[in-house]
């Protein structure tokens, strides 16, 4: 699908770089203690996230969004640009790495989740890297994109203490490493194919 319009920076291509400046705003809310807890849910017994991690929660909700919307604009509106294609997979990691560090920095989300997620994100990277220096282009797979929504859902749910959240990310991480071996697998047969 070409970009119709012939502009590089258009509107999926701007929502991208939004989601990567609102990354540190993320970081900032969520180790920045805001004034204590929420308190009408200590009533309920639950651990109460900050108002600095409400509005994390909130920064990191509206940049997950745009990630819907940016790959949804380009297609609806014929606006694919390769920048476009660029940029949105480095969005989202920039994204998703932001909030991990600073939630095991708060100890809560163990680093050694972060490591296997971030490991398997370089070596996907990196055939694709590879793949594209070939002529040859690995697409986005369903689990690939569903681990892009499952960790983003662990993420919101740790950002705002929510109990499950780490049952979720465990879920994350598990289907992280599947995608990535799916990756790897199907990656290597098109490379030994071309």
């Amino acid at each position: 699908m070409k970009n119709k319009s012939g502009k590089v920076l258009n509107l999926p291509n701007i929502l991208s770089l939004l989601r990567v400046f609102l990354a540190p705003l993320v970081l900032l809310f969520l180790t920045l203690n805001v004034s204590g807890p929420v308190s009408f849910l200590v009533l309920w017994g639950l651990e109460a996230p900050t108002w600095g991690d409400i509005l994390a929660g909130g920064v990191f909700i509206v940049a997950a969004i745009t990630d819907s919307l940016d790959g949804y604009i380009a297609r609806k509106r014929r606006l694919v640009t390769n920048l476009g294609k660029f940029i949105d997979p480095l969005a989202d990691k920039v994204l998703v790495i932001a909030a991990m560090l600073a939630l095991v920095e708060l100890h809560r989300i163990p680093s050694w989740i972060v490591l296997v997620i971030i490991t398997r994100e370089f070596v996907v990277t990196g055939l694709r890297l590879v793949a594209a220096a070939e002529g040859v282009v690995i697409a986005a797979s369903k689990g690939g994109k569903l681990k892009t929504v499952l960790q983003i859902v662990a993420l919101t749910l740790l950002i705002l203490k929510v109990p499950g959240g780490m049952i979720v990310m465990w879920a994350a991480m598990i289907l992280t490493v599947w995608s990535g071996m799916e990756y790897l697998i199907g990656g290597s047969r098109l490379l030994m194919d071309s």
